[in-house]
Order: structure tokens, then sequence, then C-alpha cells
């Protein structure tokens, strides 16, 4: 698939019935933006009118034309979502109040994205990781292409700090320069889903979360829980814990991917979906000319993925009031990256 473009009117050249799809889809990809400038946000929420907003349509309206068969109908709804998510973040990113680089940054947000900017200077990309989107098989592909690692299959838990490059560890010249002529890319995964994903594997399966984090959940939110290990953390309690947290001071496993990566001061060439996550490794492997022996890892037989069943099941036992509280917290991963907010509505959850 091609590249997605980040700036610049879209190509004349295109068949006309793509940019019907950008004409007719463009009132949809820009509401987050206007929801996002307007100070009624909240309001929009409590009232639950955010609750029926999702991203436009992946499908063509009725009538346009288009090749048969299913690769071109998935070419095409992969394109309508990649121009939803370009034309997003350059609605956004375009405000004047936006940052236009990462020495435009308050200290703190320029030290975290930079941290976790990591570098190949062989293969010339930046790639920034966002804990529970794959990216510790990225990690080990980074290891592997500068010969850190014999293969991505090499057994053995991943060590997350040696053998790898961050471009915070780099002078600022140096910094600017990578910015500026490296490829850069970035994976993202629907921000519900992803928070699932961390309070199953942090507190149901490590000792050093449940005490570190765990204790002091139940210690906030539950009367008499003193005696707890912090090894029962309820969902609800660990989202009540995150809408008292501050974004930015976050753990980077639920910290909001806009936090991390910061996609208005630095300009993204790719924004790969753990929903086509094969796919769109493969694209990246290809486009920095990765050898054929590198490949993306497989899923390890042990891993348990958040299946949409799962996740509502969790939603819907889930205080409505404490979801909708949190969602600004997130709403630019959800806006940015076109995943629809979550439907929690009671006809819903009953079915």
């Amino acid at each position: 698939p091609a590249e997605p473009r980040r700036a610049g009117p879209p190509c004349r050249s295109r068949a006309r019935s793509r940019g019907a799809v950008g004409a007719a889809l463009l009132p949809s990809m820009l509401m987050f933006g206007v929801i996002l400038a307007s100070s009624g946000l909240l309001l929009m929420i409590e009232r639950g009118i955010l609750a029926q907003v999702g991203p436009p349509p992946l499908h063509p309206p009725a009538g346009l034309s288009r090749r048969d068969g299913p690769d071109s109908t998935a070419e095409l709804e992969l394109e309508v979502l990649r121009d939803t998510r370009n034309r997003t973040i350059r609605a956004l990113c375009g405000q004047r109040s936006m940052p236009r680089g990462v020495w435009e940054l308050p200290p703190g947000q320029r030290r975290t994205v930079l941290q976790h900017l990591l570098v190949s200077d062989k293969y010339r990309f930046l790639y920034c990781y966002v804990p529970k989107v794959a990216c510790s098989n990225w990690k080990r592909i980074l290891k592997v292409l500068d010969g850190a690692l014999e293969s991505v299959d090499v057994k053995g838990k991943m060590d997350h700090k040696s053998d790898l490059v961050f471009l915070g560890d780099m002078k600022p010249e140096e910094i600017s320069y990578r910015l500026k002529h490296y490829y850069k890319f970035i994976f993202v995964r629907n921000p519900m889903e992803r928070l699932l994903s961390a309070y199953r594997n942090k507190f149901g399966e490590i000792k050093e979360y449940q005490q570190k984090y765990g204790v002091e959940i139940i210690r906030r939110y539950r009367k008499n829980g003193g005696n707890s290990a912090g090894d029962d953390v309820s969902f609800s309690e660990f989202l009540q814990y995150l809408l008292d947290e501050d974004a930015e001071r976050m753990n980077e496993h639920w910290m909001p991917i806009y936090n991390l990566c910061q996609p208005c001061a630095v300009r993204y060439d790719f924004i790969g979906s753990y929903e086509r996550l094969h796919a769109d490794a493969n694209h990246v492997l290809e486009r920095i000319q990765a050898p054929s022996f590198v490949r993306f890892p497989e899923r390890q037989a042990w891993y348990k993925p958040v299946t949409a069943e799962t996740l509502h099941y969790y939603l819907c036992n889930t205080p409505r009031r404490l979801i909708k509280e949190l969602l600004p917290k997130y709403i630019l991963d959800f806006s940015l990256f076109a995943y629809p907010l979550p439907n929690i509505t009671s006809e819903f959850c009953r079915q």
C-alpha cells in the first residue's frame, strides 16, 4: 500500500472516485477537530452525544464505483482509513496552539517522545514505540537489523533497554538531523483495547506492577483493602486511577499514544495499525529495505489477545460514568487515529 501523505493537497491524478470518497467524508473527518476545539466536549460526553460519534465509514458511499473483488475492497477501505487519519491530524496539528516540532514542546513532553523514538542509523529510520502495541517484537527487529540479535525467534525475555539506540540520548543537532531526514513510523491501537491489555497483563501477571501500582490503587479506592497484595485490582479501580492521574506522568503502558509520540511535533511518514499488524509491518520492512530474512515475529503461543467480546464484557460491567469521564483523557488517540468511541449504551450492553 502507498505511504500516507502528511501534508499538501491530494494528488490531482487520483481517480475521481477516490476524490469523491474524500470529499464525502471530509465533514466527518473534521468533526473531532471541531469537538476538540470547542469548550463543550465534557458536556457532549455527559449527555451521551459522543457515544454515537465514530470515525467515518470505511466503505464508500452507495453508488460509488470501484473495482470488484475482496482485495480491491480492502485496499479502498484501507486508503479511506489512512486518508481519514491524515486529514484529521492535519486539521488538528494545523491549529496555531499545536507544536510544529519537538523543540516547541515543554521539556517534560519533549523528554518523553525522544525517549520513545528508537533509532536505526544503518537503515535510517525512527520508530516511536508504544507499549501494548507489539513494541517488543519491533524491538526484536531493531536488534536483528543492528546485529545485536541473531533472529527474531530467539527465545528469552525481551531486554527493553540494551542494544537499542534512543533519540533522546543524542545531541540536539543529531536529533534534528534524524527527525528531518529519517523515515519515521508508529503503530497505534484502539485506546480502550490497549488499556484492557495493559490491565490484564500488568495486574494479572506481573508481580512488580501489582506491588508498585496495584497496592496503591487498592489503598486509594477500596475500603479495608490494606491487606491486598495488589493482584486483585478491578478494571473499574484501574480506570478510576487513570482518571485521577496526570496524563503526562502516567506509566508508559497506559499513557495516551499522543503523549508518548507527539504526532503534531513529529511528522510520521507511516501510521500502522495493530489491527493490520503483519501487513503494515511488512510494508515498513519493505520501505526501509530490510533484508529478506527479517520478518515480523508470529504471536507467541502464550499470548492471550483481547477479543471484541472480552472488551465489550469489561466495558459493559464498568460504571458508565467512569468511562465517560475518562474519554477526554484519551480523546486525541480516538480521534487522530480514527477509532470509534466505545459503545456503552444500555441497549448494546443488554445484547
